[in-house]
Formats: structure tokens, C-alpha cells, sequence
């Protein structure tokens, strides 16, 4: 059987070989596609793969440890334009490669939608389901105030990016993901929520359940309270306001009252510099927010961006917090949450989208309303209270187990071999 895979990014084994700097995005897809290598004399697959590259390299095409790959040109600075071009690329390489299954991971491109319309087999096409634009754009203000919603930096004007602009860019990639969904009759996802918004834009699709596989690099390892940095709080991203890092800043003058050397530890750019012209010239509305809420609630000291972490620097930033928090104005199933709870690690999270899936509330960790910030700092105070250690062990333990259970590679690699033959036996 040939499946042929659409990808948001180059796998990290196709980019070795080609001696380039490997994605730390959608990681789990590398163990993936290991393991269908690994079991290629078993599960009778033959993989291609293909993925967006700049315009200079539209022509990438080769084979690498017995996977075919394939480059296509696409704008994904721009994912809110689509090009119809692209239709024409991906024909050429379902031509060439003669696929008995397309598998789309994500709809948040507009290759999702290129790849349905030239395909053209909707009972031969499945759509994993990550996030959903349409339903994000509802929630990308995060309750920030309309001061903030409606205002501009020089680099917002110059790039046409301000957060009014960033939501509908939302909305149209929105657009671009319902028609996909339409085009396919076969959708996989991992929550109610994530299933009830599919069959909306689609009740003729067939749904099919299964897990995501995390990365390789988090299986067998586990968060020691006695290793990790007392009073720390991890967020794994927060460069946008639908990732809620402006919750996390609201709530920390509460938590330092009790805490007073308590920190915050975000993964990702530093979105609030403002130290150079250049820095000042650049910075976004959402980062002139954020350095706000960092010098009015006198923050400079407690909070720390990280920049880009590879997959063994977020392990060791997870092994080293004290707590992780996920305060995201809207989420599926975060695979951040998926990491923390397999490490063995505190969790505290919004209780959005698909998260109440992954996390039993009070069992394995805790769950609040997005915007209820004092609840947020009231979570992080137990779980930093001595008093409180053992109640957050067995509850870290539980949250350990659970996610065993959700991201077992051998049965997520089964799971998903069931997929592949039913589609392709019953058409």
C-alpha cells in the first residue's frame, strides 16, 4: 500500500540526509515515520512524503531510507493567501508517486485544500485534525483590552500584521480549512472537541480516533521534585495571545506575594525586546502589551524567554519547573500538556477545546476558566506549598499514567495501521 503523506515541515530524517538544520516542529511525525520504516516488511507500506519549500526549490524530490520525498513551493509566511499553483505541484507529485492513500497532517495551510482538490478522491483522503483556524480566530483576542485589540506599532502598519489583521488572516485560513474538510471522507482527532467540529463542517466524513505519538526523547524520562528548580512555572510558547501568556503575567503578582522568587520560564522569542532602535522598529502590539504588564506588575526579574528549544532542551526544561501551565485562550490537545503529564510533572491548564480529554481535573492535575487569573495564581501556590507535596506527587503520577495510556507509540502505530488498510480495503 502507498500512503503519501502531506507534512507541514521537512521529517528531521529527510533533512539530515540532505545535511540541513532539522524542524522542532510536529516532532511525534519523525517517530512516526521511524516506526513505519522500522515495520516496512510487516505493514507492506511504501511512504512518500511531501512538504513546502521556498520557490528556489520546487524541485526537491529523492529518496532517503526507502522514504520518497517531495518538495512543493508555498508561502507559508502567508498562509492566509492561496496559490493555485499549488494544485498544479501536487498533481505532479501524485502523479509521480501513485498513492493509494493521501494522509494530510493538519488543515491549518492551504496545501490541505490544494491536495483535496487535486487528488480528488475524498474516500481515498484522511485529514488529521491539530488545530482548527476557524475556530481559533474566535478566541485569538484572549481577552486582551480593546485598547490593545485595535492598536498599532510601526511594525504592525509596515507589515500589515496588527492583531485585528492576525484574527481575520485566522478567519480566511479558516475558510480554506472547512472546504478540505468538505473534500475528504475520512478525518482522524483525539477529542470531543475536535470531533464535533469536524462533523459540523462535515457529517458525511467518517471519524476516526487515535493518539498522537510524542517525541522520542520524552519516553523513560521523569520529573524529580528534587531535581527541579523550586517556584518556577514553564510555558512552552507565548508569542501570540491565544497561547495566554499575558494570564500567566496578570496572575504572577498574586503568586509572588506568597512566592516572592518565583519565575516564569517561556520557550520561545523574546517578543517583548525593546532595548535597540532596531528592537523598538520590530516589536509587535501583542509584545508592547506584554513588556507593559512585565514593568507595570515589576516582573523584569521573574520572567525569562528562552528562544528555540530543540526537543532535549524542552526535556530539560520541563525536568527542571516546578510546574508547567498551559494558559491558552483555546487549544485541542496541546502536545506540551501531553509531555508534562508523561514526564510525571505537575500540570495546571485552561480548561479549553480538547485539554479536559487529556486531563482528569483534580486527579491528574488541575483545570480553571481561561480568564480567571486569581484562580490561575491561587493553582500555583498549591502546587508550590510544602504542605501540599504529596497531593501533587500522586496527582503528577496519575497525570504519568494517563498519558502512557494516551501516547502509547505501539498502540497509536497499530491504531493507525487499522486506518490505513480499512480505507484502503473498503474502497
Amino acid at each position: 500500500m502507498r500512503i503519501l503523506w502531506l507534512c507541514n515541515i521537512m521529517l528531521p530524517l529527510i533533512a539530515q540526509a540532505l545535511g540541513r538544520e532539522s524542524s522542532n516542529k510536529e516532532g511525534w511525525l519523525a517517530g512516526l515515520s521511524d516506526r513505519i520504516l522500522a515495520e516496512s516488511r510487516n505493514n507492506e507500506i511504501e511512504l512518500g512524503v511531501c512538504f513546502p519549500v521556498t520557490a528556489d526549490e520546487e524541485s526537491l524530490r529523492g529518496k532517503v531510507q526507502g522514504i520518497s520525498y517531495y518538495g512543493f513551493s508555498e508561502d507559508t509566511v502567508h498562509p492566509e493567501r492561496y496559490d493555485v499553483s499549488l494544485e498544479h505541484h501536487l498533481r505532479n507529485i501524485l502523479r509521480d508517486f501513485q498513492p493509494d492513500v493521501v494522509h494530510c497532517f493538519g488543515t491549518e495551510y492551504p496545501h490541505t485544500l490544494a491536495m483535496t482538490r487535486a487528488w480528488n478522491r475524498p474516500e481515498r483522503t484522511m485529514i488529521g485534525i491539530q488545530g482548527l483556524c476557524f475556530v481559533y480566530a474566535d478566541h485569538y483576542m484572549a481577552d486582551l483590552p480593546l485598547s490593545v485589540q485595535n492598536g498599532k506599532t510601526f511594525r504592525d502598519v509596515v507589515k500589515r500584521d496588527d492583531l485585528r489583521k492576525q484574527q481575520q488572516k485566522f478567519r480566511e485560513r479558516g475558510a480554506y480549512e472547512k472546504e478540505a474538510l468538505k473534500n475528504t471522507l475520512h478525518v482522524t482527532g483525539r477529542t470531543r472537541w475536535d470531533k464535533y467540529w469536524t462533523k459540523e463542517v462535515n457529517p458525511d466524513a467518517r471519524y476516526h480516533f487515535m493518539n498522537e505519538t510524542l517525541r522520542a526523547n520524552f519516553y523513560g524520562k521523569k520529573w524529580e521534585l528534587g531535581k527541579c528548580r523550586r517556584h518556577s512555572i514553564f510555558l512552552s510558547q507565548g508569542n501570540y495571545p491565544i497561547k495566554g501568556l499575558h494570564y500567566m503575567l496578570e496572575a504572577m503578582p498574586e503568586i509572588l506575594k506568597q512566592y516572592p522568587d518565583a519565575h516564569v520560564y517561556v520557550a520561545g522569542d523574546e517578543i517583548t525586546r525593546f532595548g535597540t532602535i532596531k528592537e523598538k522598529i520590530k516589536i509587535s502590539g501583542y509584545g508592547v502589551y506584554l513588556r507593559r504588564l512585565i514593568d507595570r506588575n515589576r516582573l523584569s526579574d521573574h520572567v525569562t524567554f528562552l528562544g528555540r528549544l530543540n526537543a532535549e532542551q524542552m526535556l530539560a526544561q520541563y525536568q527542571q519547573s516546578n510546574v508547567f501551565v498551559s494558559p491558552s485562550s483555546i487549544e485541542n490537545s496541546p502536545n506540551s500538556v501531553g509531555e508534562a503529564m508523561l514526564l510525571g510533572m505537575p500540570v495546571i491548564s485552561s480548561d479549553v477545546g480538547g485539554v479536559r480529554d487529556m486531563l482528569e481535573n483534580g486527579r491528574e492535575g488541575w483545570l480553571y476558566d481561561t480568564s480567571d487569573v486569581d484562580r490561575l495564581a491561587g493553582l500555583v501556590c498549591h502546587v508550590f506549598a510544602q504542605e501540599n507535596e504529596s497531593e501533587v506527587l500522586a496527582m503528577a503520577a496519575a497525570a504519568a499514567a494517563h498519558a502512557g495510556r494516551t501516547h502509547d507509540p505501539d498502540a497509536n502505530y497499530s491504531r493507525l495501521m487499522e486506518i490505513y488498510h480499512e480505507i484502503n480495503v473498503c474502497v
